[in-house]
């Protein structure tokens, strides 16, 4: 059964395959077939032969730092990252970085335990790519995104907070 996938706020077929190490396998020597693929970072960081592909994304745990990271962002067609439980929040903040502090315009979706009640809040920072959970309904999550109308706080979607949106 495939996962429930939505790009850019509609229903879509996910074309790419998600490469993650099993447990005692090591990352940076994983075989990475041909074709459209998200890779570990330590696996892309690893093995060069991958830089020159055009139908290679990354995926980033939640403790990555990409400011820190000396990478061209914008080369990846596609940055995938990672929920490992809907209770861990930070990768919202990766993804406000990528789209703001970065300037990643690409592909950016959430992966792993993505739920409907998160959408919203996702596509607000920057995800235009949702890989839901296998549980996750994809029209319950469609009608999430449009939860609600007019947003307080600023963000990637408008930076403007509300107060001064009312003023316009």
């Amino acid at each position: 059964m495939a996962k429930p996938f939505i790009l850019n706020q509609q229903p879509a077929t996910d074309d790419w395959h998600l490469l993650r190490a099993t447990e005692g396998e090591d990352e940076a020597t994983l075989n990475v077939p041909t074709g459209q693929v998200i890779v570990p970072l330590a696996t892309w960081q690893a093995q060069p032969a991958l830089h020159n592909r055009h139908d290679v994304g990354v995926w980033l745990n939640n403790t990555v730092e990409p400011e820190h990271l000396d990478l061209n962002w914008s080369a990846f067609p596609v940055i995938a990252l990672d929920f490992p439980k809907f209770t861990d929040g930070r990768s919202y903040s990766i993804a406000y970085i990528l789209r703001n502090r970065l300037g990643f315009k690409n592909q950016l979706r959430a992966i792993g335990d993505v739920l409907v009640d998160q959408v919203f809040y996702m596509t607000r920072v920057g995800f235009n790519a949702l890989s839901l959970r296998e549980d996750q309904k994809i029209d319950s999550a469609l009608r999430a995104l449009n939860a609600f109308t007019t947003p307080y706080q600023g963000s990637t979607d408008d930076a403007r907070p509300f107060f001064v949106r009312q003023g316009a």
